[in-house]
């Protein structure tokens, strides 16, 4: 059965890094790139106070139009077949839930996997200090349904 490669895609070097290597393997395994990028939900007290759903999700759409778009010029320019989708909520629970077919994600629980495998950075856009693995990357390596392969933060950008 024909799977494909997930690629959760944040903008950052790390993640355009893993969507390189995403392609390669989608070449010579004849497979699709389902190039995930997941937004905050923004349904807080507050937002709710000052923003309707519609400016929300149009909010979230123009974030997510702006990630993606250097990853759609190198898909595109590589001839690779891909799928761009946006995701709202936690990181690792929507990217797990992309890989399982959209079964309800459940922590602990085996999930079938609906893609070979999940590609991505190990650190993508997120601040915080510390550790080879980002929060979210470390999450999905522990949680996925499937094979994770992450590619490296390159220490290289802090020197």
């Amino acid at each position: 059965m024909k799977k494909d490669l997930l690629v959760p895609f944040d903008g950052s070097k790390n993640a355009t890094e893993a969507l390189h290597l995403a392609i390669t393997w989608a070449k010579m395994l004849q497979e699709k790139i389902i190039l995930v990028n997941v937004q905050h939900s923004f349904r807080t007290i507050h937002t709710k106070m000052f923003f309707s759903d519609h400016d929300i999700h149009e909010y979230q759409e123009q974030l997510f139009q702006e990630a993606v778009a250097p990853a759609k010029k190198i898909l595109e320019d590589s001839g690779v077949e891909f799928e761009a989708k946006l995701r709202i909520g936690d990181a690792k629970e929507q990217i797990c839930l992309e890989a399982t077919l959209d079964q309800p994600y459940k922590p602990g629980e085996c999930l079938t996997a609906g893609v070979r495998m999940i590609i991505m950075g190990s650190r993508g856009m997120n601040p915080v200090l510390g550790g080879l693995l980002g929060s979210v990357s470390y999450s999905v390596v522990n949680a996925a349904p499937c094979m994770v392969t992450i590619v490296p933060y390159s220490c290289e950008e802090t020197i």
